[in-house]
């Protein structure tokens, strides 16, 4: 099921959810009911609810979109190290040049076809990407410079491959989703806390309650969806791109 329709169920059965409970709690109350008669203490509480429940709000979303950032320049920085490694072999023999390029192109290409596809249904990175990328190791390192000029260009190179594994160990890290369950847990009872207060100050069935009391409940089933959007880096629609490998490496499709 696409996520935009997710939301809109999200969305529309927490408005639906105040309305019928806000109908139902006015056809049941007293006549002599009188909504004006609802303890001062009551909106101080509903107040400081709502103030502290953004605030969390707030951090988780942060905290999600952080890691989104991050992931993203997980990607960024590995697609850097490789294009670096890709365009510094110029200085080595041919062979050498052709076989270590093919080789990074051959990683690249199983990275956007394969183990981007593996991140995102299984969170996590392959076997193949694994050797693919020691194979690339195995080709700089056991290289021996035949000349001064070579001798200056290994260092760098060598630098360059641990960069890029360092980028990948923190990519294959970043693919489990950053909340943890009792903070999910803390935001959903919050969600029904928040809400709840609603009908505590006594709502009347009119058009104007009713309506701002469904955008309300709307707008918090947005920001728990957001939440859930970002909190799996690679996954899901608003996620980390590929595109980094493929600016640099733009045949890696093929």
């Amino acid at each position: 099921m696409p996520e935009w329709l997710v939301l809109t169920f999200a969305m529309l059965a927490a408005v639906a959810v105040v309305i019928v409970i806000t109908v139902v709690r006015h056809r049941r109350a007293p006549e002599d009911e009188d909504p004006s008669e609802t303890p001062d203490v009551i909106e101080y509480m509903t107040m400081w609810i709502g103030v502290v429940y953004a605030i969390v709000l707030g951090l988780a979303i942060a905290g999600v979109w952080e890691a989104r950032s991050a992931a993203q320049d997980h990607v960024q920085a590995e697609a850097q190290a490789l294009h670096e490694i890709d365009q510094r072999v110029r200085v080595y023999p041919a062979d050498v040049r052709d076989r270590i390029r093919a080789d990074v192109n051959a990683y690249v290409g199983h990275v956007v076809t394969t183990e981007w596809r593996t991140m995102r249904d299984d969170g996590e990175v392959t076997e193949r990407g694994a050797e693919l990328f020691q194979r690339i190791r195995e080709d700089i390192t056991d290289y021996e410079p035949r000349s001064d000029f070579e001798a200056q260009a290994y260092q760098p190179l060598v630098d360059q491959v641990a960069a890029a594994d360092q980028a990948r160990t923190a990519r294959a890290g970043a693919t489990d989703p950053t909340m943890p369950g009792v903070v999910w847990f803390g935001l959903i009872t919050g969600a029904v806390i928040t809400i709840g207060m609603v009908f505590a100050l006594q709502i009347q069935r009119t058009r104007r309650e009713l309506v701002l009391a469904g955008l309300f409940s709307a707008l918090i089933a947005f920001l728990l969806f957001l939440i859930w959007d970002f909190d799996a880096p690679y996954s899901r629609d608003v996620a980390a791109s590929m595109q980094p490998f493929l600016d640099v490496f733009p045949n890696a499709r093929g």
